[in-house]
């Protein structure tokens, strides 16, 4: 499952980032999404993009085309 399908208020763990190795993938793993971080899903901006998580302690925004590149698992409960 990619990131950018996880709702409001779920916890999962980061499997994978994808994309090419590029400057972006490179920023998103110095950013702490590397295998077996946790993330929630903080929420949606108004117009559903972008999401705000928190990872690490620290919240990060990430536009949902951008959150398709992280593949996440073991997605944990919320608010629907």
């Amino acid at each position: 499952m990619n990131l950018s399908e996880l709702k409001q208020g779920h916890t999962a763990t980061v499997v994978r980032v994808g994309g090419d190795d590029g400057p972006f993938r490179r920023r998103l793993l110095e950013m702490g999404f590397l295998c077996g971080t946790e993330i929630y899903v903080e929420k949606y901006a108004p117009l559903k993009d972008p999401i705000e998580l928190i990872l690490k302690g620290y919240h990060v925004s990430l536009r949902v085309n951008e959150a398709t590149c992280v593949q996440v698992e073991n997605v944990r409960g919320g608010v629907e």
